[in-house]
Parts: C-alpha cells; sequence; structure tokens
C-alpha cells in the first residue's frame, strides 16, 4: 500500500494475535529496506514476540528467506510503501510479489487519507493482485459516511480494519457486522441479529445518517 498507511503497525497486531491468541508459530519478512527506521520497528516487534525476521532487499532472495522461515505456520511480508504515481517502484514491488507468491495479499489503506484519495490508491494497486483490504485508522477518520462510500466502491474483502495502535487489540476482522458496528457504535442486540448483519452485503447495513 502507500506510505504511512499502517502497514508495519498493522503486521505486528497480526503477529501478535497468531502468536499469541492462536498459538501459531509466525515468521516475519520486511523488504522496507529504503527505510532504516521500518527495518528497526519490525525488529523490535520481532524480539518483543520472539519470532524470526528476515530482510530481504532483493526480489532474488525472497524465496531463501521463506524457505529459511518454512517451518512457521504463518509468514507475514511487510512491504514498503510506494506512492501510486511511482510506477517503477510499483513494479519493483510486484516483482518482491511474485517471488513470495503469497496465499493471501492485503491492500492497507488509511480511512483517514479521503475517498478520492483511498479510491485511487486502490485502483492503482489493484494491478499487484490484491485480494483483501485492510482498512486503518477508523479512529482518526474525520467521516464515517466516506467510509461506507468507499467499501461500497470497492469490489474486494474487508479483511481486517484497525481503530487505534495498541498491538494486538486495536484490530478487527472485517466482517459486514463487525464493521457496522464499529462505525456506528453499535452492538448486535443479539445472536440472530449479528447473523443478520453479517448475511446482508455491507451496502445494506444499517448506516443511514452517518456522517
Amino acid at each position: 500500500g502507500p506510505t504511512g498507511v499502517g502497514k508495519t503497525t498493522t503486521i505486528a497486531k497480526l503477529a501478535a494475535s497468531c502468536r499469541f491468541r492462536e498459538g501459531l508459530s509466525v515468521g516475519l519478512v520486511t523488504t522496507d529496506s529504503f527505510r532504516m527506521a521500518a527495518v528497526d520497528q519490525l525488529g523490535r516487534y520481532a524480539e518483543i514476540l520472539q519470532v524470526a525476521l528476515e530482510v530481504v532487499i532483493e526480489p532474488e532472495v525472497m524465496a531463501p528467506a521463506l524457505e529459511r522461515l518454512s517451518g512457521c505456520d504463518v509468514i507475514l511480508v511487510d512491504t514498503a510503501g510506494r506512492s501510486r504515481r511511482d510506477s517503477e517502484r510499483l513494479r519493483e514491488l510486484g516483482a518482491f510479489l511474485r517471488e513470495a507468491n503469497p496465499d493471501e495479499t492485503h491492500l492497507v489503506l488509511s480511512t483517514t487519507s479521503g475517498e478520492r484519495t483511498m479510491l485511487r490508491d486502490a485502483d492503482a494497486f489493484s494491478q499487484l493482485g490484491a485480494d483483501r483490504v485492510v482498512l486503518t485508522k477508523l479512529d482518526e477518520a474525520d467521516g464515517f459516511g466516506i467510509v461506507l462510500n468507499v467499501i461500497k466502491r470497492l469490489d474486494t474483502r474487508i479483511s481486517f480494519v484497525t481503530t487505534g495502535q495498541e498491538v494486538p487489540d486495536d484490530i478487527e476482522q472485517g466482517g459486514a457486522d463487525r464493521i457496522a458496528r464499529l462505525l456506528l457504535g453499535h452492538e448486535p442486540a443479539d445472536e440472530a441479529e449479528a447473523d443478520r448483519l453479517a448475511e446482508r452485503p455491507l451496502a445494506d447495513a444499517d448506516c443511514e445518517g452517518v456522517a
């Protein structure tokens, strides 16, 4: 995804959740060698979580790095932020992704970016094969109506949403019921209502009047 949307923090939240809540072994990979602070940040998380970290500076060394982590239940790859206008860097990112050959590719978008920017970023990064979207910083979004408009227009599954900086707490799976609850501050009254919300398209959720 673009720069500054919270990719590294989101990776840390997912790693911590897998490690401590689900009891899975986790390996981390970062390709963000352009910002040494990013490597240091993920390195600190890896140390705290007691998981292995591989730094991949070229696409050609991705396969050996993944092989060294092959004993892990889950491998999470953090990529460098890229501008949608930088076609050369986007092609380079695509090379890393092809070598990684991931089971899932998540595009990370910040809900503080504005509707037009989010949709343009989604369009630009679609060429890289993203099949899921993570929406970050819902706690900082100016208007939830904008968030809903973006969700309705994205033809991609919302995998996770983040609602703060706390690791691993401030992350939720991106089901329609959860997103509606987060945006509206509404807890489903009972299990039947939760099931009803989950089965309805997000565009049809009870979101009238949100702005």
